[in-house]
């Protein structure tokens, strides 16, 4: 019997417009609170971003790829770097290889340099409702640090993510949510593992866990789920080997209707 849900946002749940059927999702969401089926917003997002797109319903959030976790408005759960170390990959990216788009993304807030291009500081926005802008990306604000994200232009970068593996030899890790999004995370802290130690702390096993996903940093928490989807849209083969499912694409509402079905016993 599924007890718990995990769905992963962009590409997933949200559709091309990174909107999704609210009313729908509503009933859906008050059936599961009724069954004490655990709904989970796994997302590479920040807290803010997925709060904005949940409101106030009483969830679980993991946020920033398994590094932040949330029941509802309080801090559940959070791993951060080690804050020299941080730096010291954040002054290789932006000072060595001339990276200055960046988001180095804090437990409090997360911050881009005030000299970026408007383009990137809309999309920065858009993703990252907590946002601060700052002059030095060598003089970061008072937080603690969770990830780094940025955009890797593999014409003028080809070799980047081998040059960090040597650099800092096992120490990060990184993830895509797509493309060439590239997030760099704290090594074992993933979705998936975000979700097992939920899972512990609910004396629930992975046979009870439903999970959806579209991209790379899916990968783990569908290997964990007994019950696993990949979007039918998605672009990562190596998810379709993963997943024992494909679900309808997020365009039409696969999240929804495979709940509706499998879980809800309704018909698609």
């Amino acid at each position: 019997m599924i007890k718990a849900i995990a769905v992963d946002m962009d590409g997933t749940f949200l559709n091309t417009q990174k909107t999704y059927d609210e009313e729908r999702f509503e009933r859906i969401f008050q059936q599961l609170k009724t069954q004490q089926i655990k709904f989970i917003a796994a997302s590479g997002n920040q807290y803010a971003k997925l709060k904005s797109i949940f409101g106030e319903r009483a969830m679980y959030f993991v946020a920033e790829n398994g590094a932040v976790i949330y029941e509802g408005d309080k801090l559940y759960d959070y791993q951060t770097f080690d804050r020299d170390f941080y730096q010291q990959v954040v002054d290789y990216l932006n000072i060595e290889r001339g990276i200055n788009n960046l988001i180095v993304c804090g437990l409090s807030s997360a911050y881009i340099l005030k000299e970026n291009p408007e383009s990137f500081k809309k999309d920065a926005h858009f993703y990252y409702r907590q946002l601060e802008e700052i002059h030095s990306l060598q003089h970061l604000p008072e937080d603690e640090y969770v990830k780094i994200a940025f955009n890797i232009n593999r014409e003028t970068h080809p070799t980047l993510d081998e040059d960090l593996k040597a650099r800092f030899n096992g120490k990060l890790e990184f993830v895509s949510s797509g493309h060439d999004s590239i997030d760099i995370i704290i090594p074992g802290v993933t979705k998936g593992n975000a979700l097992k130690r939920l899972l512990n702390t609910w004396q629930l096993d992975a046979s009870e866990l439903m999970a959806f996903g579209d991209a790379n940093n899916d990968l783990d928490m569908l290997l964990l789920a007994e019950h696993s989807y990949v979007m039918e849209n998605s672009e990562d083969h190596s998810l379709f080997e993963a997943a024992k499912h494909v679900a309808p694409s997020n365009d039409k509402q696969g999240v929804l209707s495979v709940i509706e079905s499998e879980v809800l016993n309704k018909p698609i």
